[in-house]
């Protein structure tokens, strides 16, 4: 089952551009791995003041992903990487918690609670707005396209916004959530 590895550094002041080059160059490197089976970089718009950098991972299996992190190449990195950064912060995905970045991820039933938020205004938004032009289509066929679309919308627009405006609960500690 593929592992998935959230991991979030700040990086220190004037060095976010020698920082970003470097992991370019990293990220392509560790595809040296055959377990390696993604990466990519999440940086701030253009414009922000924010220095932190998100960097996901995608591993094969757990095995693939404890020999990435114990490899000559990782530990060079990190030892490079932390001259550049504070201490970065590593989270395993295991699903839901990949929309809410943050350091220790809310419990598990505020996250269906805020997705619930999200999917439900996008299903009827896209019944509503998909529903007319795919009627006549196989229902496999426009099951697949609702939940095409409902991925990219739910990834790329809805969920940002959501944990975005739900972010003060989402973080908020309580007494049931643990």
């Amino acid at each position: 089952m593929p592992i998935h590895v959230a991991i979030t550094r700040k990086v220190l002041p004037g060095k976010e551009d020698e920082f970003k080059e470097a992991l370019r160059h990293f990220l392509g490197d560790s595809f040296l791995y055959g377990g390696v089976h993604g990466a990519a970089m999440m940086t701030a718009l253009p414009g922000s003041e924010s220095r932190e950098i998100g960097i996901l991972r995608t591993f094969a299996n757990q095995a693939d992903r404890d020999a990435f992190y114990n490899s000559k190449l990782f530990k060079d990195w990190e030892a490079y990487a932390s001259t550049l950064t504070e201490d970065p912060v590593y989270r395993e995905l295991t699903g839901l918690e990949a929309w809410f970045r943050s350091p220790v991820p809310p419990p598990r039933w505020k996250m269906a609670v805020a997705t619930l938020c999200g999917v439900y205004p996008t299903s009827l938004f896209l019944t509503y707005a998909l529903g007319p032009f795919i009627q006549g289509l196989h229902p496999a066929l426009r099951t697949l396209i609702v939940a095409g679309c409902m991925v990219g919308l739910l990834t790329w627009i809805v969920m940002p916004q959501v944990t975005k405006v739900l972010k003060p609960w989402l973080s908020g500690s309580s007494k049931s959530s643990k």
